[in-house]
């Protein structure tokens, strides 16, 4: 039976029987056929099925949840144990929304001083995949907003406040500014996430709030390329000051407040809601919030 929730899990991740019998390492046909014997088994069909895969039925959908939570806590139980055997060993997965990338390593650093010999493996994503990937249990934990869009079920740990700033090179419009307001930023040429990132639709929405938008010159989902254009000298873009920081810009760009509004955003861990957590995931768990007393939910 769990063999054949993970294939069902697979299936849910892929959309397609082929991707997910080749990430199952089994043939598609095997694939097929134990998903065929657990809608047997259940006695109810799980999947729609075309010419193509197509979706799951509202029952498919229904035993998903189930699959996610047995597959979720057979792993963790089995984490559990080898880490009674061995200590904390293993691969640590986490999926970071991009404005957050070069702060991760405050958390990731302090976290391998720890626990040494961790692999850990980093990649880049939107908020909303974030979260789908820490549902599908393809990553352990995710660093995202915590305050715009809705989380599901998942544990929380806030680290930081993100205050957006104009980053911008010396010689360009406001570069000698104490603040520079909304409407002000809107008349820049300005190199910016793309909209599927929720802190180009958080920036979006405030440009809406004050009445007035801007159509970026450049669009990204890099946060090296929007660095790189901000460095040239003839582009600005809005980002969190921590973001600024790690970046180690040269002297000569400046990076100013954005003002009438503040805005504040939360940016947290999140992991799966489970209990108890997978030890990789409480090790890392424990040390955001030793992170966060630090950053005292500032930005």
């Amino acid at each position: 039976m769990y063999e054949k929730l993970e294939f069902l899990l697979a299936l849910a991740r892929e959309k397609h029987f082929g991707r997910a019998a080749q990430v199952c390492g089994v043939s598609q046909p095997n694939l097929s056929a134990a998903v065929k014997q657990l809608e047997s088994i259940l006695g109810v069909p799980l999947v729609d099925r075309g010419a193509r895969f197509v979706g799951f039925t509202p029952e498919g959908e229904r035993v998903l949840e189930w699959a996610r939570r047995i597959v979720g806590d057979t792993r963790a139980m089995r984490a559990d144990v080898e880490t009674m055997k061995q200590g904390l060993t293993g691969h640590l997965r986490l999926a970071v929304i991009p404005t957050v990338l070069p702060v991760v390593s405050r958390l990731t650093a302090a976290f391998w001083t720890r626990h040494p010999g961790i692999k850990l493996t980093i990649s880049s994503h939107t908020s909303t995949e974030v979260l789908s990937m820490i549902e599908n249990l393809e990553v352990d934990a995710g660093l995202t907003y915590l305050d715009n869009e809705p989380l599901g079920r998942v544990s929380e740990v806030p680290l930081y406040r993100e205050r957006h700033h104009l980053v911008t090179a010396e010689g360009n419009p406001f570069s000698d500014r104490a603040t520079v307001t909304w409407e002000e930023v809107a008349t820049l040429p300005l190199c910016l996430l793309t909209p599927s990132m929720q802190n180009r639709r958080i920036i979006d929405r405030v440009f809406a709030e004050v009445g007035c938008r801007t159509e970026p010159l450049l669009e990204t989902s890099s946060i090296v390329v929007i660095a790189s254009h901000v460095r040239a000298g003839h582009w600005s873009t809005i980002m969190p000051r921590l973001m600024a920081e790690e970046l180690a810009f040269p002297d000569n760009v400046k990076c100013i407040p954005i003002v009438a509004p503040e805005v504040a955003n939360l940016v947290g861990l999140v992991a799966g809601h489970r209990d108890p957590q997978p030890p990789l995931t409480a090790a890392l768990v424990a040390e955001a919030r030793v992170l966060s007393a630090a950053l005292s939910l500032r930005a």
